[in-house]
């Protein structure tokens, strides 16, 4: 069995339910993967101090026989395909694509941490993992 991970969804530049379309879309058709379930969408406040709009989140559930480096690397290519530009931490964004999960998998690594380390502190993500059904 392929191990799932959690891939959060996030948009709030743009055209926000489109770009969660066309990312959906683009992660069912990752190599060696398919998606099994996704959550509801959900407008959320940012995070941060940076003045910006309300954004669409989402999780899905994605069964993968790609590494987690192997993942987070088509997921950043998914992100730039969608104008996403990294200028601001935690700024406004056409697209944003985290790991949040990976099966049982923990990974430390400067660049990639799963579970992803901000997970307790987004209420959003509890609320879409526990509709997925994911547990600990």
């Amino acid at each position: 069995m392929r191990p799932l991970a959690y891939i959060a969804l996030g948009s709030n530049l743009g055209d926000r339910d489109q770009l969660l379309a066309r990312a959906r879309s683009a992660l069912a058709a990752l190599p060696r993967s398919r998606v099994v379930a996704e959550s509801s969408v959900e407008e959320t406040a940012p995070v941060g101090e940076v003045p910006q709009g309300l954004y669409l989140n989402q999780m899905v559930a994605l069964e993968t026989e790609l590494s987690p480096r192997e993942l987070l690397a088509e997921l950043q290519r998914i992100e730039q395909e969608a104008g996403r530009v990294r200028t601001l931490h935690w700024g406004p964004r056409t697209l944003d694509l985290d790991i949040v999960r990976f099966g049982d998998q923990h990974v430390h690594e400067p660049d990639l941490v799963i579970p992803h380390p901000q997970l307790s502190h987004r209420d959003w993500w509890q609320r879409e993992l526990a509709e997925l059904g994911a547990t600990e």
